[in-house]
């Protein structure tokens, strides 16, 4: 059976290959490391941002998958590392000859399919994030007014937080929260008449105002902030509804936490990129340095050339032969019959 992918290597050839797969294992263990970095921020980020998230939205799985890949990938580039470096010294290889294989597996199988699913994460989550952000922004706004919910005590204080540091207002907009009751019950006068109105003139028994919660306004505005009567162009003269950044925050929340979340995601998704491509080049130098060390009995500066390959035989060919092996280990073996006797001679008479 021929090798897969043979390649003929010189004395020459295979001391540069060695020096460049240390050169490119510690570019690999670079990578790992800021991989884990941006990782590791975009998973302190969602703590936060998480709240915003639906509990369905795959988002927070990114960060997950991507940690686990660039530890992978640090591991493999720092094995990598000390296995070039060892093969050029006879005396100091043989410890590793036991190391590569199982580091070329794990580094194929685990950290090759890490990083393909970790970069299929951050290349196809930009819709499922929309619609996470959508459906959890509308539930944060919903659930303002519950300060004395259990499980929704924080929810004011986290969308005031959210408005207020990434200056945005609303889901799309500062009108959104015309549609919400933003105003606690336990802060309405049930005996005012103009409450009881609002409230019965909602369907849902809504108190619902054309206002906005304190954390929507600008503190840039060269007036006092506006945050009620918005709608109404007479209420306040000197306010142009036209115009709402100078008094309130005229982005949506989802606008700016989108374009936040996937920048995140796009820087993580180039250098998972990139991780994949230096794990893919040392992984198949690592390949071919050890079975061309292999065929010179562990020895790098032995005479001759040698020649390294993927695999030892083709891929049908392998196929076969398992095939034909795992057969014959499962077909039974024919009986043995015993030998047939030979019928003794009889003695003749003498003449």
């Amino acid at each position: 059976m021929a090798p897969v992918l043979p390649l003929v290597l010189p004395l020459q050839s295979r001391i540069r290959l060695a020096q460049g797969l240390w050169l490119l294992s510690w570019l690999l263990a670079l990578a790992g490391v800021l991989t884990l970095l941006c990782s590791g921020h975009l998973l302190v980020q969602l703590q936060y941002l998480g709240t915003f998230l639906a509990p369905s939205c795959p988002f927070s799985a990114l960060p997950q998958v991507a940690l686990a890949a660039g530890a992978v990938a640090l591991g493999t580039g720092l094995g990598g590392a000390g296995a070039s470096r060892a093969s050029l010294d006879a005396a100091r290889y043989p410890p590793w000859r036991g190391i590569l294989g199982p580091l070329l597996v794990a580094g194929t199988a685990g950290g090759g399919g890490l990083l393909v699913f970790a970069l299929g994460l951050a290349l196809g989550l930009p819709v499922s994030l929309d619609k996470g952000l959508e459906e959890g922004l509308g539930t944060a706004l919903v659930h303002y007014k519950d300060t004395e919910v259990p499980g929704h005590c924080d929810a004011k204080r986290i969308m005031d937080e959210l408005q207020l540091r990434h200056h945005c207002c609303g889901r799309h907009g500062y009108k959104d929260w015309f549609g919400v009751q933003w105003v606690s019950n336990r802060y309405l006068d049930p005996s005012d008449q103009e409450v009881v109105n609002r409230i019965q003139s909602n369907v849902e028994g809504l108190y619902l105002t054309d206002g906005v919660p304190f954390s929507c306004c600008n503190p840039h505005s060269p007036r006092p902030c506006l945050q009620s009567q918005l709608s109404d162009p007479y209420a306040h003269p000197l306010f142009d509804p036209r115009q709402p950044n100078l008094n309130l925050w005229a982005q949506g929340c989802h606008q700016v936490l989108l374009g936040h979340l996937q920048s995140l995601a796009s820087t993580l998704g180039s250098i998972l990129a990139v991780t994949f491509l230096l794990q893919a080049l040392v992984l198949l130098g690592l390949r071919y340095l050890q079975t061309a060390l292999e065929a010179l009995g562990g020895v790098i500066d032995a005479e001759g050339e040698a020649q390294g390959y993927l695999f030892p035989g083709g891929l049908k060919d392998m196929l076969k032969t398992a095939w034909l092996q795992g057969g014959v280990a499962h077909r039974a073996a024919p009986e043995k019959t015993p030998p047939e006797e030979v019928p003794p001679k009889e003695d003749l008479p003498e003449a």
